[in-house]
């Protein structure tokens, strides 16, 4: 049974005839928010592993939704992840999307700017091809502080992160790229990116699958730890108490366990100054999902968790829930149950409505899809 819990957020869904059904495929894998075509406000890019189209962005006009195509060759197979970034400096956000298990490739798809027609694809790319399969999670940030953006991705297939600086022709096939970890030693495989100053250097650090990583010139980064006991994690990196240093966010996408913070009371290098707290008193159970925004506009960050409820073929978890997490600003948080029984996968916040809330669009992995779902934000 799925049930809203709150009035804070007026729900939308293709269920309900608000949005268009998806055309993507029953594997719902890939979602991703942002302001494609440079209006102010946010849109968001659908995206799946198994029949054409492969991916679709929606776009909003008036009270409508209307979907436009991004890729439609099946055998581009699309993984969970994904990044926005103006590649070519054309003043409109390009896309980064990888192969799933059973593809080795890793593209980009140049925006095509406005006007948009519906029913043509973007101008696909190859950032990588060959090797290993699996690219889930890719990031765009400035890493070794030269003032330009690069491009971080896992390749699970190879057990490897690299680091791809944009080249000067971006549509130069391929990249160069180099790797920079290897968790071939470990018995799971990693996950999860962010970025944040974790060291107070004024530099972004790469943060991954429970790690954070220093840059010390010529192309090196350090690997240290946070918590690098959690499987496949969700990861994020915000100032929640105000003191001035980023705490982390993790939890484990794919499978049961908690959300918990992690303070810096010392140096970050060593292992023994990060301290833990559990977020929630109870287990999350594939929690796929996790974001901060301002959600009730009180100028603190918060935090979006939810489970996903189908991972197979059986509806695995039908009490899944989600989450919002208010914070005081003090590194307190308030949990409350948004919705329960909704399986999502990827949710990812914008600004929808176009008045500047933080609004959130869900999706789930293979339970009752193919559907997508808003939630507006009425706080």
């Amino acid at each position: 049974m799925t049930t809203i819990h709150t009035t804070d957020f007026e729900h939308f869904s293709s269920v309900k005839l608000d949005l268009p059904t998806p055309p993507i495929s029953q594997m719902q894998t890939f979602a991703l928010a942002c302001d494609i075509d440079a209006d102010g406000s946010d849109e968001f890019i659908l995206g799946g592993r198994q029949d054409a189209p492969l991916l679709v962005w929606y776009n909003r006009t008036g009270d409508d939704w209307q979907t436009y195509l991004i890729e439609d060759d099946p055998s581009v197979r699309i993984e969970a992840g994904g990044a926005f970034h103006d590649i070519d400096g054309d003043g409109y956000p390009d896309l980064v999307a990888g192969g799933d298990f059973k593809g080795d490739g890793l593209y980009w798809w140049k925006n095509p700017a406005p006007p948009y027609d519906r029913k043509r694809p973007w101008k696909r790319h190859v950032i990588k091809s060959g090797g290993g399969t699996q690219f889930h999670d890719q990031i765009f940030g400035d890493f070794d502080g030269d003032g330009k953006a690069e491009l971080v991705f896992w390749n699970q297939g190879e057990r490897m992160l690299f680091h791809a600086p944009i080249p000067s022709d971006p549509a130069r096939e391929p990249w160069d790229y180099r790797a920079i970890f290897d968790d071939s030693g470990d018995h799971f495989k990693r996950e999860g990116l962010a970025k944040g100053d974790i060291d107070g250097d004024g530099v972004d650090e790469l943060l991954a699958g429970g790690l954070w990583f220093k840059y010390e010139g010529d192309g090196k980064f350090t690997p240290y730890a946070i918590d690098d006991t959690v499987f496949d994690p969700r990861i994020l990196a915000a100032d929640f108490n105000g003191d001035g240093r980023l705490e982390v966010v993790m939890l484990p996408a794919d499978h049961t366990g908690r959300l918990k913070i992690y303070t810096c009371t010392g140096d970050p290098k060593d292992h023994s100054s990060w301290k833990s707290r559990e977020l929630l008193d109870e287990d999350v159970d594939h929690g796929h999902s996790l974001q901060a925004a301002d959600f009730n506009g009180n100028g603190h960050l918060d935090i979006l968790c939810a489970e996903m409820r189908q991972w197979g073929p059986q509806d695995n978890n039908p009490n899944s829930s989600m989450w919002i997490l208010y914070g005081d600003g003090k590194g307190n948080f308030k949990p409350v149950e948004i919705a329960s029984g909704f399986g999502v996968h990827e949710a990812k916040v914008g600004n929808f409505a176009g008045n500047g809330k933080a609004d959130i669009v869900t999706k789930p992995y293979i339970w009752q899809s193919n559907r997508i779902d808003l939630w507006i934000n009425r706080h």
